[in-house]
């Protein structure tokens, strides 16, 4: 075991806090381990909460950014698939902090993920890369598709917007996230939608089958940073 046993029992007593349900995102069981390999490299419980700058930030090194990016690994994605990136799905957490939304999503008790989550402040905790497939979308149809998971990337903003809008700067650092995407993997502009979207759509094609409840971001919302997007783009 040699240096593993320390993260693995930090990984543990991290998740042995619970998690509340935050939409069953996963058709599947995920195999356990704390640790992941992405284009070669090993990430691990050691890296998270340090500035990220490497293949967790879509930006990379080097590259002036506004907002800063931290690693925060979850443990909860697809060993096998590739994400194909042809769509992003906006969610809000439900959590009152983002310490609360991170042990959510990297809870194995609940196995949900997401690609990044987006502080109140801008602040972005890199989940995975994106062409890693994690669970956030769940019983999902866009554009005539299903298994959004598949091909899809999942933001998640720290806050719930039922109760308080987004801050301009959880804005400003998703169109920071998402322009450099668009451009690299040509995402359909008709693809960026919220977790209510997809799931309506699913719930209308399959009326006799459970959806489970949502996490998701308000249209007011979802408009305000197409809005955005759309005038950097």
């Amino acid at each position: 075991m040699g240096n593993m046993n320390i993260p693995r029992f930090v990984a543990a007593c991290i998740l042995s806090l619970g998690t509340i349900a935050m939409g069953n995102a996963m058709d599947r069981d995920v195999q356990d381990g704390m640790t992941g390999e992405n284009d070669g490299q090993e990430y691990t419980w050691e890296q998270a909460g340090k500035d990220s700058c490497s293949l967790y930030s879509v930006n990379g090194c080097g590259k002036q950014m506004k907002y800063r990016d931290v690693s925060y690994p979850t443990p909860n994605y697809d060993r096998e698939k590739v994400n194909e990136v042809q769509g992003i799905i906006l969610h809000h957490t439900a959590e009152p902090t983002v310490e609360r939304s991170l042990e959510v999503l990297t809870s194995k008790k609940r196995i949900v993920g997401t690609h990044v989550v987006i502080d109140t402040d801008g602040t972005r905790y890199i989940m995975c890369e994106p062409t890693v497939v994690t669970y956030h979308a769940g019983a999902s149809l866009l554009n005539g598709r299903e298994r959004c998971n598949e091909w899809c990337l999942g933001i998640e903003f720290q806050g719930n917007t039922l109760e308080k809008p987004l801050t301009e700067q959880q804005i400003e650092s998703a169109v920071e996230y998402m322009v450099p995407l668009i451009r690299e993997y040509n995402i359909p502009i008709g693809n960026i939608v919220t977790h209510e979207m997809i799931r309506t759509a699913y719930k209308n094609r399959h009326p006799e089958k459970k959806c489970y409840s949502k996490v998701d971001i308000t249209q007011t919302e979802y408009k305000r940073v197409m809005k955005a997007l759309e005038e950097k783009l």
